[in-house]
């Protein structure tokens, strides 16, 4: 089992996945990585390293800080264009 950090990585970026609609995938897909290497840093099979960190910080629009922080304050950090309900509101106004 990992650190309490780990678990709190794992669990902040389920929480943003589910807050901004983003699956496994693109999530692997902004890291350069294959959703089955996602799937294993999710499940604690694998650690999320720094560089994962940096990226996915940088990709939610926050600091590495905001990221490690937890779902909770990583969530409010989160800019409301990044935030699922904005998506899903720009993408039916364009049609």
């Amino acid at each position: 089992m990992g650190s309490g950090l780990e678990e709190s990585l794992r669990l902040t970026v389920a929480a943003l996945m589910q807050a901004t609609g983003e699956s496994q995938r693109s999530v692997a897909e902004v890291l350069g990585l294959t959703q089955t290497q996602v799937s294993r840093r999710q499940s604690g099979a694998i650690s999320w390293s720094l560089r994962d960190v940096d990226v996915l910080a940088g990709h939610y629009g926050m600091g590495a800080l905001e990221l490690l922080s937890g779902p909770t304050r990583a969530c409010e950090a989160l800019p409301e264009d990044c935030r699922r309900s904005a998506r899903t509101v720009a993408k039916g106004a364009g049609r």
